[in-house]
């Protein structure tokens, strides 16, 4: 069974929000909802400052906290390791919000119920391409794939640029970062 995961790559990052705005196109989200985020620092000292761009999301833990707190079982874990919201079982009591360490879900304004990346599992269900974000990207700052598979692209890439889960992490993550 394979165990998707993203590698980010911050040092391409150029925040044009290319893969935000797919992902919103791609998940049919409001303008104001967005499963990305993006997060702003200043690297260097004066003239030579440069600005880095980390786009963030969820991180489809393992052991995922937003999981442990859900009252109706709303949100699960598939056998790949994605984290997902079952949207008719969800109330919007918000107890996963509240428990995401990264601020990683978002209110649908429209049903109330809460949401969060996915992966774009739901939308490969019925053979659209995965993950929009990855392709939307014009400097191939994201890649996708199986974690447990070493000759996967994303398996490569993380033991080469030795990619690390974000700075902080709470939990055994399945995204990471070249910072």
């Amino acid at each position: 069974m394979a165990r998707y995961g993203m590698l980010i790559n911050t040092k391409k990052c150029v925040g044009c929000f290319a893969c935000r705005t797919a992902c919103q196109r791609q998940n049919d989200l409001l303008p104001n909802e967005s499963f990305i985020k993006f997060h702003e620092f200043e690297r260097g000292t004066y003239p030579n400052v440069t600005i880095e761009h980390v786009p963030t999301q969820c991180m489809h833990c393992v052991d995922a906290p937003c999981q442990a707190v859900c009252p109706t079982g709303a949100t699960y874990t598939t056998e790949d390791g994605i984290v997902c919201v079952d949207h008719g079982r969800c109330i919007g009591c918000k107890y996963c919000m509240a428990a995401c360490p990264y601020g990683a879900r978002v209110v649908n304004e429209e049903t109330g119920a809460v949401d969060k990346c996915r992966f774009c599992t739901v939308s490969a269900l019925d053979g659209t391409e995965m993950c929009t974000c990855v392709t939307a990207c014009p400097t191939g700052v994201r890649i996708f794939g199986d974690l447990d598979d070493p000759e996967s692209e994303v398996s490569k890439q993380i033991a080469e640029l030795n990619a690390q889960p974000i700075d902080g992490d709470l939990t055994e993550a399945k995204v990471f970062y070249v910072r």
